[in-house]
């Protein structure tokens, strides 16, 4: 391996990127499954988590180090409508996924991410696959059927509804944004700016239909519930999660540039890899899940047509480098999970 990797930054950006981003997205994905098992609002807690990242990125633009629009107009707000609501969607459903489901079979529920963005990429923009590109498809999408049918424990059938629909809603929103970059005139942290203020505004009716009033009003002013001695309580759970999570959602923002900037697509694909087993490794150490040998074997099968989707993808574009070095598509899928996919994974028009 040389010293380099992605547009000639040296191995230590490299490397320290990718820890960032790995630390990051674990966080967020081991901090959610934390409260969701024990909170009764899901979407407040998501409510929470968007108002912190909102705080910290008017802090950073107070403090000089990011600048961020103020423009809320109607026709700016008509523009971004689309990208708020798959926005508000995506995410709902992803946090409903990890609350039904175990933190190590997350990934497959949400297997069918990469089968979906190929299908709505041809619908939407045209982009025809290639056979070895749909091969890639068919090998992640036999890994989620392996973990459905094959894992060996009891699988929520809700949480696997919730997770083919947050994929399908997540693949639609990666084309969406690239239709909304022109809006914000190709700034994403604009976008992610936008995403996240929008969206917590958007989510406020969503959670009174939802119900959740009640929950949350008990939460803070219910009366204490007697817990297990070095346990926290529901409150104290929900309120150090939503910190933590809203910290991290704000730095998978920066992450995901910085990812993005820094390594290659094979580099993004690998850390995703990892990020894939460690979250496994960090579920049964954290909450006790056992993981059978028909979900590591969903795990494995998922993670190797990602791996070879993404050498695919990289083969392709190498004639199109020769022109131009940025003109290659790729489609993190650790961005996509988090609802955070950048246009720059989606090949050039």
């Amino acid at each position: 391996m040389s010293s380099k990797d992605g547009e000639g930054h040296s191995r230590a950006a490299v490397t320290g990127t990718v820890l960032f981003y790995l630390v990051a997205a674990l966080a967020m994905v081991m901090a959610n499954k934390w409260v969701l098992s024990s909170t009764d609002v899901p979407l407040f807690f998501l409510f929470t988590q968007l108002v912190i990242a909102v705080i910290l990125f008017l802090v950073s633009h107070t403090a000089g180090l990011v600048k961020v629009p103020m423009d809320f107009s109607l026709p700016r707000l008509k523009n971004l409508a689309p990208l708020v609501g798959l926005n508000v969607i995506g995410l709902s459903f992803s946090n409903f996924t990890l609350k039904y489901v175990d933190a190590s079979f997350y990934q497959v529920a949400r297997g069918l991410v990469l089968p979906f963005t190929c299908l709505t990429s041809y619908i939407m923009l045209s982009s025809r696959p290639s056979l070895r590109i749909l091969f890639a498809c068919g090998i992640v999408t036999l890994g989620f059927f392996v973990g459905v049918f094959l894992d060996g424990t009891a699988v929520s059938t809700l949480g696997i509804f919730f997770g083919v629909v947050s994929s399908a809603v997540t693949a639609t929103h990666s084309v969406i944004i690239k239709r909304t970059l022109d809006v914000v005139k190709g700034n994403t942290l604009d976008l992610s700016w936008y995403g996240n203020s929008l969206s917590a505004v958007a989510l406020i009716p969503f959670i009174v239909l939802a119900g959740e009033v009640p929950g949350v009003m008990k939460l803070f002013f219910g009366p204490s519930e007697a817990v297990a001695v070095g346990a926290m309580s529901p409150l104290t759970t929900f309120l150090w999660g939503s910190a933590i999570t809203g910290v991290f959602g704000f730095l998978m923002s920066i992450a995901s540039l910085l990812s993005i900037k820094v390594t290659s697509p094979i580099t993004h694909m690998v850390s995703s890899a990892v990020r894939g087993v460690l979250a496994t490794i960090l579920g049964v150490w954290l909450f006790s899940e056992i993981v059978t040998t028909g979900r590591a074997a969903s795990i494995a099968t998922i993670l190797g047509g990602s791996i070879y989707y993404t050498w695919i993808k990289h083969l392709e574009s190498l004639p199109q480098q020769s022109n131009n070095s940025k003109a290659y598509e790729r489609v993190p899928l650790e961005d996509v999970e988090a609802g955070k996919v950048t246009p720059n994974h989606v090949k050039p028009e």
